[in-house]
């Protein structure tokens, strides 16, 4: 459940990315229901996009991605939040279990991108993923002639040492983006 933070700018415009990691998102039991903890939910209020990381190794990750989506729209049923379904491990092709074309699949029917990353061999597939991800809501803030998408006012989950998560995010993005394009 930590919380990344990172400003940077993109097509000149200053922007502040926070990024909540939510893990503990599983089915229950044998259902198409999602179980998870109330911080999620937190973090769906506040979220302005969504990125749904799966392993293409491991079917029951991509399994609860349409159940989770499922209930981010109960939470927002009308918004038109920006959607990345990125599909991790793509360095693992022996041991894929999720296609390319079912990622996509399922990508279309979400209403959002998809992409296929390998953390592990090279973050710049990642850094264009989330890259592309931030230029979309910032197409989709300016076009809401500076109203705030939802009238929500919630307050942003805490992590409890975030100048630890910030130290280490900055220094996991400098070390692996000398040699990709920065932020």
């Amino acid at each position: 459940g930590a919380l990344y933070s990172r400003k940077f700018t993109i097509d000149g415009e200053q922007i502040s990315l926070q990024v909540q990691d939510t893990p503990f998102v599983s089915l229950e039991d044998d259902t198409d229901s999602i179980c998870c903890q109330e911080q999620i939910n937190r973090s769906i209020y506040w979220a302005d996009g969504f990125v749904f990381v799966f392993s293409i190794t491991d079917y029951e990750s991509f399994r609860v991605l349409r159940p989770l989506h499922q209930h981010i729209r109960r939470i927002h049923p009308n918004a038109n939040i920006p959607l990345l379904l990125m599909a991790n491990k793509g360095d693992l092709l022996r041991a894929r279990q999720v296609s390319s074309k079912e990622g996509l699949q399922l990508a279309t029917e979400l209403g959002g991108t998809y992409c296929e990353v390998s953390a592990r061999e090279s973050c710049e597939g990642v850094h264009e993923a989330f890259q592309q991800l931030c230029q979309e809501l910032s197409r989709s803030s300016s076009s809401c002639n500076g109203e705030k998408r939802r009238g929500l006012h919630l307050v942003r989950p805490k992590s409890p040492n975030m100048q630890d998560l910030k130290r280490r995010l900055k220094q996991a993005l400098t070390s692996k983006g000398k040699s990709a394009t920065t932020l």
